[in-house]
């Protein structure tokens, strides 16, 4: 199955699709300055989600993340999700 891509290329996977938490994470992951606006634009994830998706990124992939001000930072993948597997989604 394909999926529709935004301006950037980046897939746009249903909203309970794990694949589109894989997307969030990459984007974080790839931004010099990851806040909620500029992962917003380039993943075209509703600024009103993103906060809840990286609650489940916490709770459901054990993902060390973190907001200080209004930046995200990665403290660890964890034990569950691989980063190159991951960051295949965002360009999928």
């Amino acid at each position: 199955m394909t999926y529709p891509k935004n301006h950037f290329g980046v897939p746009q996977y249903p909203e309970n699709d794990a694949r589109r938490l894989f997307v969030l994470l990459s984007a974080i992951d790839l931004l010099e300055r990851p806040t909620v606006s500029a992962v917003a634009d380039l993943t075209s994830i509703a600024k009103e989600t993103i906060d809840n998706d990286v609650v489940r990124l916490r709770e459901e992939f054990g993902v060390l993340l973190h907001k200080v001000g209004d930046i995200y930072h990665i403290e660890s993948w964890g034990d569950v999700l691989k980063k190159t597997g991951v960051k295949k989604f965002l360009k999928a």
